[in-house]
C-alpha cells in the first residue's frame, strides 16, 4: 500500500513508440524497486500504447491518474519510493504545457486527452494485451456472449445498420450494407477478413489497436462471422508488425482455450476461427480485392467490380471485409445500442475517428474525436499548435491520397462529406500538420512518388499517369517547370482519377489538385519567378559568402564534401556555385556570430546580392 492506503495500478506504456524508447527496461527498473522497498499494493503491468506518442516513455499511476512523461529506467527509484511509497508524486517528470510551461500532473487535465472521446480506443493504454482476463474484466467478450444468446444474425446486422457506422479503412461505405449483401449470399462457404494492411506514411493507427487491444478485434470479427454465416476469418497484417501480430497471435491463442474461438463457441451451434496472414507491406494490398489475391497466394492486384467480394471474394466465396477499427467498434455497439452510436458524430458521419496526428504539431500521437470535430480543434486544442512560434500552413488528411488544406478550411468538420466537399478524404486515419516552411509543391511531389512507387502497374492510367505526374512536378521544384504545367497537371490529374481501375490510382492525384487549387500562386512562383517561396526546394536555394563578414576560420570550406569553397585562413572565402550542391553544411558550420554565409532563396536575390 501507498502512504495513503491507496493500492495502485503503474501502467507502463508498451506500444511502438515507447517500446522503442526503452519502455521495457523502466518497467524491469520499476518492478525492482518496488521489491527493493517492499511496497505493498502497487502493481507493475505493461499496456499497449497511450496514445500520446511524443512524451514516450509514458507511466500512469492509477486511480488518481498522475502521468509521467518521457521517463527513464533512472527514475524507477523516485517514482517507487516518494510516489508509490510516500504518496508524493515526482513533479520532475509531470507533463509541462509547451506553451505556460505549467506541470500538469494528471491526465485527465491534459488538453491532448481531455479533447478527445474514446470509443474504439477504450482500452488503450489501460489494460494488458497479453492478458485475456483484463479485457474480461472490461467486459470484453460478454457482449459475444449476449449476442450469441439473445440475437439472431439478423437482428445483429439490423443493429450495426441503425448504429450508422461505416467502414474506417477509407471508403466510409455503410457497415451494416456491407454486412447484409454477405448475410443475404447463398454459399456453403464464407469469410471475414480484417484488412490491418496499413501503409500510409506517418499512419499507426490499426498497429495500435492491435498492439493495445487485440481482444476487441477478435470478438468484432466473431460477431461478423455470427452475424454473416462465417466460420473462418483471417487478419491481414503487414510483416512489419511484429509486435502487433505476436500479440494477436497470443491472442487468439487465448481466445481458443477460452472457448470464444473454435468449434460450439460458448455451447452455442456456431463454430468460428481465425488465421493472421502476414503481407509483404505492397501498398496496393490495402485495396480489398488486391488483399484477397494476396491472402490466395497470387501477386496482389486490384480486380475491377462487380462482383463485389461480398459476393465473391476469397476463394470464390461471399467475403466481408472490415478495417481493423470497424470491427474493434463492433462490441461496443452491440453492448450499448445502436441509439447511443449514432448520437455521436453528425449527419451521416456517425461515430468517432481516430488519426495519428503527426507533422509541425506540438503534441503528436494517436488521438480520437466525435465525427464533426473542427480541424481547428484537433490541430490547436488537442495537438497544442504549431511549435516553434510558426504559423500553421496546411493540414493533410487521408494519408498519401488525400488532400491538403489551407488555414482558410480549419473549420472544416472532420467527417466524410465535409472533406470530400473541401477536395480531401477521410481515409484510414492520418492527419499530417504543416507550418509556413513547408513548401506545397514538394509536399505533391512527395506523395506522388509514394503512390507511383506503389502503383501495381495493372492499369494504364495509374501506371503511366502518376509516372507523368511525378515528372511534371520534379521538373518544377528541381527549376525546369514550363507554362502550361500546372494546367497540365490539372488535365492529367482528372484523367488518372476517372481511368484508374482502384482506389489508389483514384485518388492519387488528390495531393496534386488541392495545393493547386488551395496554393497554386507556389506552383507559378516556381515556374515563372524561378523562387521557391519556402526556400526548401534546392535547385531554388543559393549560398554566398560575405566577404566583409569573413574571417577565414575555413569551417565551411572544411565541411563542404564538394571542396567548392576556397580561400585562405584569415581571408574571405568564395563559394564555386558551379560545383556547389547546395547540401547548406556550409551555412549550418558558420558560427551564428560570424553569420558569413548567407542562405537566399532565389536567382533575383542572388544577383542583387
Amino acid at each position: 500500500m501507498g502512504a495513503d492506503g491507496e493500492t495502485r495500478e503503474v501502467l507502463v506504456c508498451q506500444g511502438t513508440g515507447c517500446a522503442s524508447q526503452r519502455s521495457p527496461a523502466v518497467q524491469a527498473a520499476l518492478e525492482a524497486e518496488v521489491d527493493r522497498l517492499g511496497v505493498d499494493g502497487a502493481r507493475i503491468k505493461l499496456t499497449g500504447c497511450h496514445g500520446f506518442c511524443q512524451q514516450g516513455p509514458i507511466v500512469v499511476v492509477e486511480p488518481e491518474g498522475i502521468f509521467y512523461s518521457r521517463v527513464e529506467p533512472d527514475d524507477a527509484p523516485a517514482i517507487a519510493e516518494d510516489h508509490l511509497k510516500d504518496g508524493e508524486p515526482v513533479e520532475r517528470l509531470f507533463y509541462h504545457d509547451p506553451t505556460t510551461q505549467e506541470p500538469i500532473p494528471t491526465y485527465h487535465d491534459i488538453p491532448f486527452y481531455k479533447g478527445q472521446q474514446r470509443v474504439i480506443l477504450r482500452n488503450c493504454g489501460r489494460i494488458n494485451p497479453e492478458e485475456i482476463d483484463e479485457y474480461i474484466d472490461e467486459g470484453g467478450y460478454s457482449t459475444l456472449a449476449a449476442t450469441l444468446r439473445d440475437r439472431t444474425p439478423e437482428e445483429v446486422v439490423a443493429e450495426v445498420t441503425a448504429s450508422g457506422l461505416r467502414g474506417r479503412g477509407g471508403a466510409g461505405f455503410p457497415s451494416g450494407v456491407k454486412w447484409e449483401f454477405c448475410r443475404k449470399e447463398s454459399s456453403d462457404a464464407k469469410y471475414v477478413v480484417c484488412n490491418a494492411d496499413e501503409g500510409d506514411p506517418g499512419a499507426f493507427m490499426d498497429r495500435s489497436i492491435l498492439e493495445a487491444d487485440p481482444h476487441a478485434v477478435i470478438e468484432g470479427m466473431v460477431i461478423a462471422g455470427y452475424a454473416i454465416g462465417a466460420q473462418q476469418g483471417y487478419v491481414y497484417a503487414r510483416a512489419e508488425y511484429p509486435l502487433a501480430m505476436a500479440r494477436l497471435r497470443m491472442a487468439i491463442d487465448q481466445a481458443r482455450e477460452r472457448g470464444y474461438l473454435g468449434v460450439g463457441i460458448l455451447g452455442a451451434d456456431f463454430s468460428f476461427d481465425l488465421n493472421v496472414f502476414e503481407g509483404a507491406g505492397a501498398f496496393v494490398c490495402g485495396e480489398e480485392t488486391a488483399l484477397m489475391a494476396s491472402i490466395e497466394g497470387e501477386r496482389g492486384m486490384p480486380t475491377p467490380r462487380p462482383p463485389f467480394p461480398a459476393q465473391s471474394g476469397l476463394w470464390g466465396k461471399p467475403t466481408l471485409i472490415n478495417n481493423v477499427k470497424t470491427l474493434a467498434t463492433v462490441p461496443v455497439i452491440l453492448d450499448k445500442g445502436a441509439e447511443w452510436f449514432a448520437g455521436i458524430g453528425t449527419g451521416d458521419s456517425k461515430g468517432t475517428a481516430v488519426f495519428a496526428l503527426t507533422g509541425k504539431i506540438a503534441n503528436s500521437g494517436l488521438i480520437e474525436v466525435p465525427m464533426g470535430t473542427s480541424l481547428r480543434r484537433i490541430i490547436y486544442d488537442i495537438g497544442g499548435g504549431i511549435p516553434d512560434g510558426k504559423r500553421f500552413k496546411a493540414v493533410q488528411t487521408g494519408g498519401p491520397s488525400g488532400g491538403c488544406l489551407p488555414a482558410s478550411r480549419l473549420h472544416t468538420p472532420v467527417d466524410y462529406a465535409s472533406l470530400r466537399d473541401a477536395g480531401s478524404i477521410m481515409g484510414s486515419g492520418g492527419m499530417v500538420v504543416m507550418d509556413e516552411d513547408t513548401c506545397m509543391v514538394d509536399v505533391a511531389r512527395y506523395f506522388l512518388d509514394f503512390t507511383q512507387k506503389e502503383s501495381c502497374g495493372k492499369c494504364g492510367p495509374c501506371r503511366l499517369g502518376t509516372r507523368q505526374l511525378l515528372d511534371i512536378l520534379e521538373d518544377i521544384t528541381e527549376n525546369r517547370g514550363k507554362p502550361g504545367d500546372v494546367d497540365l497537371l490539372l488535365e492529367l490529374g482528372e484523367g488518372v482519377k476517372l481511368g484508374s481501375l482502384c482506389g489508389l490510382g483514384q485518388t492519387a492525384p488528390n495531393p496534386i489538385l488541392t495545393t493547386i487549387k488551395y496554393f497554386r500562386e507556389e506552383y507559378e512562383a516556381h515556374i515563372e519567378r524561378e523562387t521557391c517561396p519556402a526556400g526548401m526546394c534546392r535547385e531554388f536555394v543559393y549560398y554566398r559568402v560575405v566577404a566583409d563578414e569573413c574571417v577565414g576560420c575555413r569551417l565551411c570550406a572544411k565541411a563542404c564534401p564538394q571542396d567548392s569553397i576556397a580561400g585562405d585562413v584569415k581571408t574571405a572565402h568564395v563559394i564555386d556555385q558551379s560545383a556547389c550542391i547546395k547540401c547548406g553544411l556550409c551555412f549550418e558550420v558558420c558560427p551564428p556570430k560570424i553569420a558569413a554565409v548567407e542562405r537566399l532563396t532565389s536567382p533575383e536575390a542572388f544577383v542583387s546580392a
